[in-house]
């Protein structure tokens, strides 16, 4: 299987006054097309910034970054939000719903980036409430819903543009086991009926259990699982 993704020699550092903070070392990683990838790790050790590149919400300090063949860490901001819009679905652990909007009306937000009509808009929206089992919520405002309905509204609003790549950040970490267990059993639907390529932030074993693959990042560096051990 082709790789979706390919990083070579990735390194990012912040720098916070005279300081510089080294995030990431020099990582080389492909995710092949179709897989469903845990990211595991410490706090701090760099998973959600390795998440924040992959995706295009930050850019890399050294190495290459490409997506779908597109080396993205040469993009200016204008085109790099092009290609997020069209690319990427985000899924977060706090939901990002809009709280005066209806669950219908937080899934199209994508979409008004997009060309499509109105109604066009309203029908992939409706597609993508009910591929989540939430038909029956299109018309819930967020506090309507349950912590596990709106993590399911945040998923249709990331697959309603039918992004290549769905990366998730701690997607279960404010969710009751069973809420998070519905969520995990969706992605995992997704990936294996829908092939979405999807890599999944996550600090709960159990989570990553759901996932094809387990990666494990320690200060920044990619180390083998058995040493987690």
């Amino acid at each position: 299987m082709s790789a979706l993704v390919e990083i070579r020699n990735l390194s990012k550092v912040y720098t916070r006054g005279k300081q510089k903070i080294e995030v990431l070392h020099h990582i080389d990683l492909d995710i092949a097309k179709g897989d469903f990838l845990a990211l595991m790790g410490p706090s701090g050790s760099g998973k959600t910034t390795l998440l924040n590149l992959i995706g295009g919400l930050d850019t890399p300090s050294q190495g290459s970054l490409s997506v779908g063949g597109q080396r993205i860490d040469s993009l200016g901001e204008g085109a790099l939000a092009k290609w997020r819009s069209e690319h990427v679905g985000f899924v977060f652990q706090f939901y990002n719903l809009l709280p005066m909007l209806t669950a219908q009306k937080n899934v199209e937000l994508p979409l008004l980036l997009t060309k499509l009509s109105a109604a066009q808009r309203k029908q992939n929206a409706a597609i993508a409430l009910k591929l989540v089992d939430l038909a029956d919520r299109a018309t819930h405002k967020p506090t309507e819903l349950s912590g596990g309905q709106q993590q399911r509204v945040a998923i249709a609003r990331a697959i309603v543009s039918d992004p290549d790549l769905l990366v998730c950040d701690e997607p279960t970490g404010d969710l009751d086991r069973q809420s998070a267990q519905q969520v995990l059993e969706l992605l995992q639907m997704l990936n294996r009926d829908h092939g979405k390529t999807i890599i999944m932030v996550t600090h709960d074993p159990k989570a990553a259990e759901f996932a094809r693959h387990t990666l494990h990042l320690d200060k920044g560096t990619l180390v083998e699982q058995a040493a987690q051990a």
